[in-house]
């Protein structure tokens, strides 16, 4: 066969098997309404939150540097980046197939030396021969387009994946930024209770010993006073895990942050603010359902991919070699050689069928994946908002009791002072007073940790940065030493949307 005719069949017969990409269903989600702005009462979000920056609406100045720290020193969110560096040069491999595949030069010399044992005769020559070879497999059934297509998702995946680290880090160095404030907080109202239970322990040793008290008020008190004292070690401990959590993330070893030193003296107080309902298409702006998304797109050209190896494979192949020697007069030889060639696995005793077969099922487990990475994130979006109404909605109460209690152990003391109760009246007070401002502390507590939960639910706080924003110059520099990167490190990154045609895939 002619090399005419093989590409005029090429280009009269290929075409790329397999099944193209196609969205998964979102049925639900289109006619999904959240009941948030119903029988739950309030929003849950502000209409001026920039979702980038979300945690800038605690107006916080030292969250706004932590959270910038560890933008910059995390180790996952590294990792993260030189994934996608990664992705980007596998996705080079794959594009590179589309090419002659082989790509040969060779060449040899020798020299040669021979000697006959009886005649002592010695006979020396020289040979070489030098040779270039090419070799290409046509893409006659889109084998090495669907490879290109799956490299392509897989490098949008690794980019969702970075950005959906980024959602992580913020929402994680701002709920640890919190609890550690919480804390120390607790801390601060459990030595303050201590000091005040301490004082009254002091007052009825010196009635118990004057005998103007009974031991059963002493021990009472006593024992109050003690109790209180037992729950600021775990506190302290709780403190200390929670700052070496943040030294994590910061990328630094255990041990004190400078950046916690003069915190404020009280946790930040959201107003409520109205908003518009959250649409439920909000849901697929969460980078890892993107990233879900992009492995369906990924593992769809599998399909085909595997499903080439059924046809035979045609190749053409070009060949020319110079070869010589020194031994006797004749002239050096040229070879030219080009041609059409196939191979074709005709008895597979059922692999290729089979390995078809294993890429179906991977792509419907992908899309099975999708759909529930899909509905988690419904969850954890109506799980956050309500937490965020609920804990509001206690917020309140709890303020009112903890005025009630405080008003309870004046009117207790003071009853006490003049005779008309006696000291359990005033230990209860201590106890409820104690008690109620812990509770309060931690529903503030809780109530920011909704909030912080509720803007990670909605997938913000990602930024869309490029490879050298996402990776320090020392490490660039380190690994641009190392090898030839060209301009992966450098080219700016595509918008990773969901592949829903509105992203052309990588031709």
């Amino acid at each position: 066969m002619s090399l005419a005719a093989c590409a005029a069949l090429y280009f009269s017969g290929c075409r790329t098997l397999g099944p193209d990409y196609v969205e998964p269903e979102l049925t639900w989600l289109e006619s999904w309404e959240t009941d948030l702005y119903g029988s739950f009462g309030a929003p849950v979000a502000q209409e001026d939150v920039d979702l980038e920056y979300w945690w800038h609406l605690f107006k916080d100045p030292k969250l706004n540097e932590l959270i910038e720290l560890a933008r910059a020193e995390n180790p996952s969110l590294r990792i993260a980046g030189l994934r996608i560096l990664e992705s980007r040069a596998t996705l080079g491999i794959a594009d590179s197939l589309r090419y002659p595949q082989v790509q040969q030069a060779s060449g040899a010399a020798a020299y040669n030396n021979t000697q006959q044992t009886d005649t002592d005769e010695e006979q020396s020559f020289s040979s070489y021969n030098t040779g270039l070879a090419v070799g290409w497999e046509m893409d006659f059934w889109g084998k090495f387009q669907r490879g290109i297509e799956s490299a392509d998702a897989a490098f949008f995946t690794s980019i969702a994946n970075q950005r959906d680290a980024q959602v992580l880090l913020s929402a994680q160095v701002a709920d640890a930024y919190f609890a550690y404030r919480t804390s120390v907080l607790r801390i601060k109202i459990a030595n303050s209770n201590a000091d005040i239970q301490k004082r009254s322990y002091d007052i009825t040793e010196k009635l118990f010993k004057s005998g103007q008290q009974s031991e059963l008020d002493l021990q009472q008190a006593k024992t109050q006073y003690l109790a209180t004292l037992s729950t600021i070690p775990d506190l302290e401990l709780t403190l200390y895990q929670v700052r070496n959590a943040l030294c994590a993330l910061l990328g630094r070893p255990p041990g004190e942050l400078p950046e916690l030193a003069n915190l404020p003296e009280e946790l930040p107080t959201l107003t409520e603010t109205k908003v518009k309902a959250i649409p439920a298409q909000i849901l697929l702006r969460r980078p890892d359902v993107r990233s879900a998304a992009w492995q369906v797109a990924a593992q769809s050209p599998q399909i085909g991919a595997a499903e080439a190896d059924l046809y035979p494979s045609i190749s053409l192949f070009g060949s020319i070699g110079f070869a010589g020697n020194t031994l006797d007069n004749t002239e050096d030889t040229v070879s030219l050689g080009v041609g059409p060639s196939f191979t074709w696995n005709i008895f597979d005793y059922g692999r290729i069928k089979n390995n078809v077969r294993v890429q179906d099922a991977r792509l419907q487990i992908a899309i099975e994946a999708f759909q529930n990475v899909l509905l988690g994130a419904a969850r954890e979006m109506d799980d956050a908002a309500l937490s965020v109404i609920k804990t509001r909605e206690k917020q309140v109460p709890l303020g009112q009791s903890l005025i009630s209690a405080r008003r309870s152990l004046e009117l207790a003391n003071r009853n006490y002072k003049e005779g008309y109760a006696d000291f359990q009246r005033v230990l209860d007070a201590q106890r409820s007073v104690a008690s109620q401002s812990e509770q309060e502390l931690i529903n503030t507590g809780k109530q920011i940790s909704a909030v912080v939960d509720f803007y990670r639910a909605i997938g913000g706080g990602w930024l869309p940065d490029s490879v050298e924003e996402m990776l320090p110059e020392a490490t660039r520099e380190g690994m641009e030493a190392r090898s030839d990167w060209g301009d992966l490190i450098q080219a700016p990154l595509p918008a990773a949307q969901l592949p829903n045609g509105e992203d052309v895939i990588h031709e």
